[in-house]
């Protein structure tokens, strides 16, 4: 075996003895220490903010949402239950993430590849969304195909920004640059030139959903496209309209509103295998909790409807 694939094998070993969680009470959702937890997803808090380009606070994310986590009512009127109870929902303690972005990146790579080889569901809080490429490089590898449905304001095929390719801005590009990754994006109102010449030549896979258009969304179309399929979700905030989510590095004005993003989740979360999910990209705003608030909701529902539908 060669040294680097050696020093990966001794740092998924690492990670399998440090994924120590933190209490039911302090962990996502605040449940009481007396429930005794079955996990089957696990919440991976991961602030990283290394490329933010305006806003910044994003590394504050993830505390916030936990924090907010704990007012989210359990039962819900929508499925009829306490889904937690069903799912299983265990947070890792925090942990020092790496200055350098492609050391950081490796190593959410390597969390997620060790709760997958316990069957297990991560669920990432950003942070910036160039966590997504280091998010899903396991599930690449895993499957032979796999869809990332993107909800943003912006492409984010920027092949780099500002010099770096590994930019919240070029985040969905290095995805793509695993061969066997579709893309299928919601609520995109922000794009440069140079992303609109790399959409054209990759039009067999990628599908964008515009913004501009959510009154005439064909998701019927959309439906059969992951029908069945294996699916990654990612969910940059911004993709919500600026009016519900101004709490974010870019916001931006005609974007989606809550019932629009979670008809979308949920035919997915019908027709397809969602193997795993990242949210990214709140940057809190002092003294506005519904905020971080909205962005806790959203995780329970992915959740929810993941393991209800």
């Amino acid at each position: 075996m060669n040294g680097k694939k050696e020093a990966e094998k001794t740092s998924l070993k690492f990670l399998d003895r440090k994924l120590n969680y933190l209490s039911n009470k302090k962990g996502f959702l605040g449940v009481d220490n007396k429930f005794i937890i079955k996990e089957k997803v696990v919440i991976i808090p991961f602030g990283l903010e290394k490329t933010v380009s305006y806003g910044g606070g994003t590394k504050n994310g993830p505390k916030e949402i936990i924090k907010a986590s704990h007012q989210v009512e359990l039962y819900d009127e929508e499925l009829n239950c306490e889904p937690y109870k069903k799912i299983g929902i265990k947070t890792l303690k925090p942990f020092k993430i790496d200055k350098n972005i492609e050391k950081a990146l490796k190593k959410i790579s390597n969390i997620n590849k060790t709760l997958l080889e316990k069957k297990l569901f991560p669920m990432t809080l950003g942070g910036e969304h160039s966590i997504t490429p280091g998010c899903i490089e396991p599930f690449v590898k895993k499957f032979k195909e796999i869809y990332i449905l993107h909800f943003d304001a912006h492409a984010d095929l920027r092949n780099s920004y500002n010099g770096e390719k590994f930019s919240h801005a070029s985040a969905i590009r290095r995805c793509l640059d695993f061969k066997n990754v579709s893309l299928i994006s919601f609520g995109i109102r922000n794009i440069s030139e140079s992303e609109v010449s790399f959409l054209k030549k990759n039009r067999f896979r990628i599908n964008i959903f515009w913004a501009k258009d959510k009154a005439r969304w064909n998701l019927e179309k959309f439906k059969k496209l992951i029908k069945n399929k294996n699916v990654y979700l990612t969910f940059d905030v911004d993709g919500f309209d600026s009016s519900i989510m101004p709490a974010t590095g870019t916001p931006e004005p005609g974007g989606l509103l809550w019932n629009e993003a979670l008809d979308v989740i949920k035919i997915a979360s019908k027709n397809s295998n969602i193997v795993g999910a990242d949210i990214n990209e709140l940057a809190p705003i002092k003294g506005f909790n519904s905020y971080n608030f909205l962005v806790a909701k959203l995780a329970y529902k992915i959740l929810s409807y993941k393991y209800f539908y």
